[in-house]
């Protein structure tokens, strides 16, 4: 049975998006060349790798088997080329992680770009999720580490300190509770809001806490990225919950109020995830120790 690096790494790919085009997207490949890919390893293998649905793709017994081994094959490899990468300069690197939607905005573009200026033959792969998704992520060895709340159950995973990360209120001036000293969850949810598109990971967080109190997001308006928000709300469109960080920041120079939230669960830390053992490649080690506070 031979299998290359390429035809782990699409179906790797393939398995996460359950979605042969997406999956061929990912590997940047063309669709019929992906698809004859995965009919060849079926062939090789012996047994169907892939059922098809109606609305994509889920692996097989047979096709678990063989992302558990991609994953491991992948991981050995990443490790090795980082070991050999100390020895020379011609090998490159590459990390996958993933992170928050607060992560990805406000705390990892500056040490992640100093990172990776420092280190020009290391590439990071890094996408956004939910808390949930990324823990789930990383104890399957989808990605070498996360970034994510340490309000969401972590499982057996080793956590880390990373940054604090606090949620906040953010209102127009004028606004009822633009001048309150803090604020509740539930109060902000009797206000028109802006938030984030569809898919953001703290818009699905916040709508979890909304429907836990029986309620929904009353969002007039979604955008991409908290500049836009913020603008929005400083117009009077809504009212919006943001991290502490970037709300703080916007407040520094548009006409708004911050207050943060008084639920326990919003005063909330971020932490850095990884398995037990440590991360898979000296790669995703360094890059980790780069992005810790003594780092």
């Amino acid at each position: 049975m031979r299998f290359d690096f390429a035809d782990l790494r699409l179906f790797l790919h393939v398995a996460e998006a359950g979605s042969i085009t997406a999956g061929a997207e990912r590997a940047g490949l063309a669709l019929a060349s992906a698809s004859e890919r995965i009919r060849g390893m079926e062939a090789t293998g012996g047994a169907p790798l892939l059922e098809r649905r109606h609305r994509g793709v889920v692996p097989t017994a047979a096709g678990q088997a063989l992302a558990r081994h991609a994953r491991e094959i992948l991981a050995a490899c990443e490790r090795m080329r980082g070991e050999l990468a100390a020895h020379g300069e011609g090998l490159r690197g590459v990390v996958r992680m993933m992170a928050n939607t607060s992560a990805v905005s406000e705390h990892l573009p500056a040490p992640l770009g100093a990172f990776l200026a420092a280190n020009p033959r290391i590439d990071v792969e890094l996408e956004e999720a939910s808390s949930a998704d990324i823990y789930e992520a990383v104890a399957a060895g989808r990605v070498d580490f996360g970034v994510a709340s340490d309000q969401v159950d972590h499982g057996d995973l080793v956590l880390a300190p990373f940054r604090r990360d606090a949620l906040a209120l953010v209102a127009p001036h004028g606004h009822p509770l633009a001048a309150r000293r803090a604020v509740a969850f539930a109060e902000t949810l009797d206000h028109p809001q802006v938030g984030l598109g569809s898919g953001g990971a703290l818009q699905d967080y916040l709508a979890g806490r909304a429907r836990r109190l029986g309620r929904a997001l009353p969002a007039r308006v979604k955008v991409r990225g908290f500049d836009a928000v913020f603008r929005l709300v400083e117009q009077g469109v809504g009212v919006a919950v943001a991290p502490e960080a970037a709300a703080a920041r916007a407040g520094r120079t548009m006409a708004l109020g911050v207050a943060p939230l008084s639920d326990a669960w919003a005063a909330r830390g971020l932490v850095i995830a990884t398995r037990r053992g440590g991360p898979p490649s000296p790669h995703a080690a360094a890059l980790i120790a780069a992005l810790t506070p003594s780092g």
